[in-house]
């Protein structure tokens, strides 16, 4: 047994001794198999631990002899992990104003194109047709222009929509485009979803009444908001202010929502019991006998005083306006463009659709970011601009938007909005919260560890002091010096 025991222990030591040494060489991506590149030297990093073994993970001791310690060990660069990216810019392949017949070709991939075209479309999606290189994988459809959605005339206005019949990506929020001629009401009417609006021309007079019996009434213009939460009854009227009337964007909290299934007046009325109607109000049943048949939607009307006194109530008004006068909120202003914010800290009653109003100057963006929980949906109101949504896992795709475009940008997918064209650039970002809240890419990375950063981006010590601790929004074009 003693003989049997001394054998084995000779044999380890024999066969430790003579384990061949491991090799320094590391892997590099070449365009077929995995290769070895022993000719990348690895970076040398001052340390006082034992550098860990490549195969068995347990420290091992090295000197000029090959047995004392060493006070440095072996990082390995990123290029020696995965190859660099191209570094081609991937500028658009043409403006949207283009004059010229698109091809689908970019950075040498593409070819010409054979058959029939929409030009025009091709024109003002140079991203669609001919994409950067960097796109991949697969993205749902993010985009979505007010004029391909089928419209409703009415007369004294008109109504086009957008929800998940058009936009499949756009979950929770919906929308809707209208127009009222002066004097024109949008019937007296409510919604099983909060509605959140925009003023994009003229002024509008809104009313509303609460479950406490308080009433609201006030006009608002270009560039302010309104907000009513789901289930309060209220009404829209075009005030003569502007001649043309009014025209709004609507808001809602449910891709899902159509206008088509709103609570309206008159169409509740017209199907109710004659002999309900009288028992309800207490009169006759000849009051109701002027009833419209049918429901009004839009109709035409005379436009309100200026000086039409709102109606009293026993228990007196809102709490908290429906309004918010973001007209006569200062934008800040921004290296590259500006920025207006308005939420539950600033408008109370707005608990479930908040936003901002942006400016992008021509060449700056509104900067790498991603929102944490809450999805984003934009509305262009002027100039181009280009997005790329990144999905994770590789997926990115990119999107060009005009005035009257909508988009779309799930929670957390990264994305940016760059101004392709020569003037201002203005859209509303709009999020299904109580507040906005966002991430910044650069702010991320100029608050964490400089050595991290280097050892995920490569970056050298000068990249790293221009990064930017201070959240940025807006980012004026880069001007080599």
């Amino acid at each position: 047994m003693k003989f049997q025991l001394l054998y084995y222990l000779v044999l380890l030591v024999s066969t430790a001794s003579a384990a061949p040494a491991v090799s320094s060489a590391v892997p590099a991506v070449s365009s077929g198999s995995l290769v070895l590149a022993p000719s990348i030297s690895p970076i040398s990093v001052a340390t006082s631990a034992p550098v860990a073994s490549a195969v068995t993970g347990s420290p091992v001791v090295h000197s000029s002899s090959g047995v004392a310690a060493s006070s440095t060990q072996s990082v390995v660069p990123e290029s020696a992990t995965v190859a660099p990216v191209s570094s081609f810019p991937n500028d658009p392949t043409w403006s949207q104003d283009t004059t010229e017949v698109p091809e689908a070709l970019n950075d040498g991939l593409g070819a010409s194109i054979f058959g029939p075209e929409n030009v025009a479309l091709d024109q003002q999606n140079p991203d669609f047709l001919a994409p950067p290189t960097t796109d991949n994988g697969n993205i749902q459809n993010a985009k979505w222009p007010f004029s391909l959605s089928h419209n409703r005339l009415q007369s004294g206005g008109w109504a086009r929509q957008q929800n998940l019949d058009v936009l499949p990506i756009a979950t929770t929020m919906a929308s809707v485009n209208m127009r009222l001629e002066a004097g024109a009401i949008r019937e007296l009417h409510w919604h099983k979803t909060d509605e959140w609006a925009f003023v994009i021309s003229g002024s509008t007079k809104v009313t509303a009444v609460n479950s406490d019996g308080q009433v609201f009434v006030d006009t608002v213009g270009p560039g302010d908001l309104w907000y009513f939460p789901a289930g309060i009854p209220h009404s829209l009227q075009a005030t003569d202010d502007n001649a043309a009337g009014t025209e709004f964007l609507l808001v809602f909290d449910d891709g899902s929502f159509s206008e088509d299934d709103t609570f309206l007046l008159t169409d509740w009325m017209a199907h109710v019991p004659m002999e309900v109607l009288a028992k309800n109000f207490g009169t006759d049943i000849s009051a109701f006998a002027h009833i419209p048949s049918h429901e009004l939607y839009i109709f035409p009307g005379t436009p309100p005083a200026a000086n039409e006194a709102a109606p009293s109530s026993p228990a007196g008004t809102v709490p908290n306006p429906f309004t918010f006068k973001l007209s006569q909120v200062n934008a800040t202003p921004l290296a590259g463009g500006s920025v207006k914010t308005v939420d539950t800290r600033t408008f109370p009653v707005a608990k479930n659709i908040v936003g901002s109003l942006v400016t992008v100057e021509p060449g700056a963006i509104r900067e790498l970011h991603w929102h944490p929980t809450q999805p984003e949906w934009s509305y262009y109101l002027q100039g181009e601009a280009r997005m790329t949504l990144f999905g994770a896992q590789s997926n990115a795709r990119t999107f060009d938007f005009r005035a009257g475009d909508i988009g779309y940008v799930p929670p957390s997918f990264g994305h940016f909005v760059e101004n392709t064209g020569n003037t201002t650039v203005q859209f509303l970002e709009i999020f299904n919260s109580d507040l906005v809240e966002d991430i910044s890419l650069q702010q991320w990375l100029a608050l964490t560890p400089p050595e991290l950063v280097k050892a995920h981006l490569g970056f050298d010590d000068t990249t790293i002091a221009h990064l930017n601790k201070t959240k940025q929004t807006v980012v004026r074009p880069f001007t080599p010096t």
